[in-house]
């Protein structure tokens, strides 16, 4: 059984389902995470919540903050605090590159899903976003009804 098979890699720990609502994705990117031990042991039993985190370069790192990764309950006493601040592992070509993105208005980097990969190490999927109107937002509700309306009337032709 390769490592790809095995039950557990590769879907997600935690998704953040609020980010493709309010914003426009703009390009994606894979990460690595900096976690301690008892974090990691949180993680692979999916106790771990992005809505409301964000990323941000500091000194240049780049700095996951407000994501909650709940304490290990099989952990010593005083295991890690659940909303500290993570390290986002990059290379450096694309930290410069995402740290320049960034410097554009109205440009952010948006955590979408936390996940192991086949290897089991912790990856974070982060997404450079710009945010959403509400008209925007509007928009997508309606064209996502007319696609359903339309799937729907597809179907009740190919019965025929």
């Amino acid at each position: 059984m390769s490592n790809k098979e095995k039950k557990g890699f590769d879907s997600p720990a935690a998704f953040n389902k609020k980010a493709y609502r309010d914003f426009e994705l703009v390009e994606k990117f894979e990460a690595g995470l900096q976690l301690r031990g008892s974090e990691v042991k949180s993680l692979r039993g999916a106790a771990a919540d992005l809505s409301g985190s964000y990323a941000r370069f500091e000194q240049g790192e780049c700095w996951l903050i407000g994501a909650k990764i709940a304490p290990y309950a099989m952990a010593r006493e005083g295991g890690h605090d659940p909303v500290r601040k993570r390290k986002v592992l990059l290379h450096k070509a694309e930290l410069h590159r995402i740290e320049v993105k960034l410097e554009q208005r109205g440009f952010t980097l948006v955590p979408l899903r936390l996940y192991f990969s086949g290897r089991g190490l912790a990856k974070v999927e982060l997404a450079l976003a710009r945010g959403k109107r509400q008209y925007d937002k509007r928009a997508t509700i309606a064209e996502r009804g007319q696609k359903r309306d339309l799937d729907r009337d597809m179907k009740k032709y190919r019965k025929r």
